[in-house]
């Protein structure tokens, strides 16, 4: 770093600048001398005369001599060449030259041999300064191996240094021009180095460095490819880095900071949970400023509420671009709806942590504290209703927010299947009607509300409320559409039975709600079953239990006359029905004590619609 000026400058700038033009490179080195003790970091006219009066080839021998193995005064001359560039990088037309962005290896090579502090400190001045002085400067420092020197140092670096701060920011700059196709191995762990030493200086420090260092992490975590830097940072050997992140999360999320900040350690908070999983919410926090410990669970509260409030800032603030502004870009509508599905999906975490409460007992202070968590999470799931509602009420139901509105609504709902009752209810077939944007008709949309569904169709209520708003045939829909895909998403199989038992609960209380399905509506779903139980049900015989009393209560309400009059189903998809129904009679030893109810189904069943279904009847002689 160059001195602060003295008061009376004495020599003066054009006596040093005769010696840094003089022939010989005694003269040289006494002038660059003089200019270290007077010269002025922020007088860059000067600065820019006397680069000019040395001339790049001597500088570039000093720099070398004084980076070179052994050698009389080697660390002078080192410190010399760095302090003075560092110097002159703070003209822009310098740090942006060729020449000083070709000296970006020599530096690096330097600072790979761990030199004395206050070189290093003007090393990464240097570096920072060029990179930010032009698009070659920082493609120079990613090419020649600016991570692989970097990472490794900033644990050593002191808290809060100005060498500290200042790698971070040139770390800023550097995650930036990372691309997903550059990275490899080594890259990822050496970026997993640069989160752990990060996330203590956003932990212990409280000043705008604390600051600066969230927003690297956020940048990290937000990049094409922070997926794959999961696994090494899992692997961490030392876990302390998680505990810091958790501090500097609580930190930001307590304090009066912009609500921008606030989003930022949200990002951080939601990869964190990625990362670890949702207990990663739970854990003592010390800050700095605070004598004791905080509660373990203060974490979880910070950002369950925090998140409802972004939830409800941003909803509104989208409600208000999409219905009623003309001016919003498409450049924020779109940040405003990735920020608002971070949010999201910290609330659904939350709630498959709380789902796993009584598992993990003594994970929450105290009753209280849990009984604030659901009452947090009820009022974030009107919201999202009332957004839904506006949405609904503006004839909108294509949209990845509405589709993640939806998911959030189902996750807590198969929890709380009678929370929001009213609204839910209100708006059950909207719902089912929504899609995303790669949709081309709703189907994600029913499989998120399906374990709801199954749960409120226990009850006559329910299965009236399905019926009667036409619900029905979108979990029919969807049924079919999962039988159709089912072994290209493992977690398919699940969300099939669970849609088997919504339709088999409506079609089983199909008298007392007074329901009269359209047959339309379930042959497509009779073909189905009949795929699924032939190629499903060799490995899981309970497939075939399940397809036969689905099949078994449809039946109930039509004919083989009337099925062979609906369009696509013909006298060979009987014949497959019937090979099901025998296959799950009790004469075919297919049913066990775990599909007892199944089995009764189908046989009281059989016994009402036998004479109806002479194809059928045939199979079972």
């Amino acid at each position: 770093m160059m001195a602060e000026p003295q008061e009376e400058r004495s020599p003066s700038l054009d006596d040093c600048l005769k010696l840094l033009k003089g022939e010989r490179d005694e003269q040289r080195l006494a002038g660059l001398l003089l200019v270290t003790k007077f010269c002025k970091n922020d007088d860059l006219v000067s600065l820019k005369k006397v680069y000019e009066a040395v001339g790049t080839h001597f500088l570039d021998r000093l720099l070398r001599t004084g980076s070179g193995d052994g050698g009389e005064n080697r660390d002078v001359y080192l410190r010399l060449s760095v302090t003075v560039l560092a110097a002159f990088c703070r003209v822009s037309e310098i740090a942006s030259s060729v020449d000083m962005v070709s000296r970006v290896p020599l530096i690096l090579e330097i600072m790979s041999k761990r030199p004395a502090t206050n070189i290093l400190e003007e090393c990464y001045e240097l570096l920072y300064l060029v990179s930010t002085a032009c698009e070659a400067g920082v493609m120079a420092l990613v090419n020649s191996g600016g991570l692989r020197v970097i990472a490794p140092q900033m644990s050593d670096l002191p808290d809060g240094s100005h060498a500290m701060e200042v790698a971070i920011k040139i770390l800023q700059l550097l995650v930036t021009k990372l691309s997903s196709e550059s990275m490899n191995i080594e890259r990822f762990f050496e970026l997993s180095l640069v989160v752990a030493a990060v996330a203590r200086q956003f932990a212990v420090l409280h000043n705008a460095l604390k600051f600066e260092a969230l927003h690297l992490l956020s940048a990290i975590f937000c990049s094409d490819y922070s997926a794959l830097l999961h696994e090494p940072l899992r692997s961490m050997p030392d876990s302390n880095w998680a505990d810091y992140m958790r501090t500097g999360v609580v930190s930001i999320l307590q304090n009066r900071v912009a609500p921008s900040e606030k989003l930022h350690a949200l990002i951080l908070a939601e990869s964190m949970m990625s990362i670890l999983g949702e207990k990663w919410l739970i854990g003592r926090v010390k800050l700095p400023s605070v004598e004791d410990y905080l509660p373990a669970d203060r974490c979880l509260l910070l950002v369950l509420e925090s998140s409802h409030v972004e939830i409800s800032v941003l909803s509104n603030e989208l409600a208000y671009m999409k219905y009623e502004a003309s001016s919003s870009t498409v450049e924020e509508h779109l940040l405003k709806q990735r920020y608002l599905a971070i949010a999201f999906s910290l609330v659904e975490k939350i709630i498959k942590y709380i789902s796993t409460v009584g598992e993990n007992e003594g994970t929450l202070s105290d009753e209280a504290v849990f009984l604030k968590v659901i009452k947090t999470l009820d009022e974030t799931v009107k919201v999202v209703l009332e957004y839904l509602k506006d949405a609904k009420e503006h004839g909108k139901k294509r949209g990845n927010d509405l589709l993640a509105s939806v998911r959030v609504i189902g996750s807590y709902l198969a929890e709380t299947p009678d929370a929001c009752k009213e609204q839910v209810q209100d708006l059950l077939d909207y719902m089912l009607s929504v899609e995303g944007e790669e949709e081309s008709r709703p189907f994600l949309s029913t499989c998120f509300l399906l374990p709801m569904l199954c749960q409120i169709t226990m009850k006559d209520e329910g299965c009236r409320l399905l019926a009667s708003s036409g619900g029905y045939v979108a979990v029919v829909e969807c049924l079919v559409k999962l039988i159709q895909s089912d072994g290209q998403n493992g977690e398919d199989n699940g969300s099939i039975f669970l849609a088997c038992d919504t339709v088999m609960n409506i079609l089983l209380k199909r008298e007392p709600i007074k329901f009269s399905p359209e047959m339309s509506t379930f042959t497509g779903l009779l073909k189905a079953l009949a795929c699924w139980a032939v190629t499903d049900g060799t490995k899981d015989p309970s497939v075939v239990m399940m397809a036969a009393s689905i099949c078994s209560l449809i039946f109930d309400f039509t004919s083989e006359d009337a099925l062979l009059k609906q369009p696509g189903f013909d006298g060979g998809s009987l014949d497959s029905l019937g090979r099901i129904i025998a296959r799950s009679l009790p004469s075919s030893g297919q049913g066990t004590s775990d599909t007892a109810d199944l089995l009764e189904i189908i046989a009281a069943g059989y016994s009402r619609w036998a004479d109806r279904f002479p194809t059928i009847k045939k199979h079972n002689r």
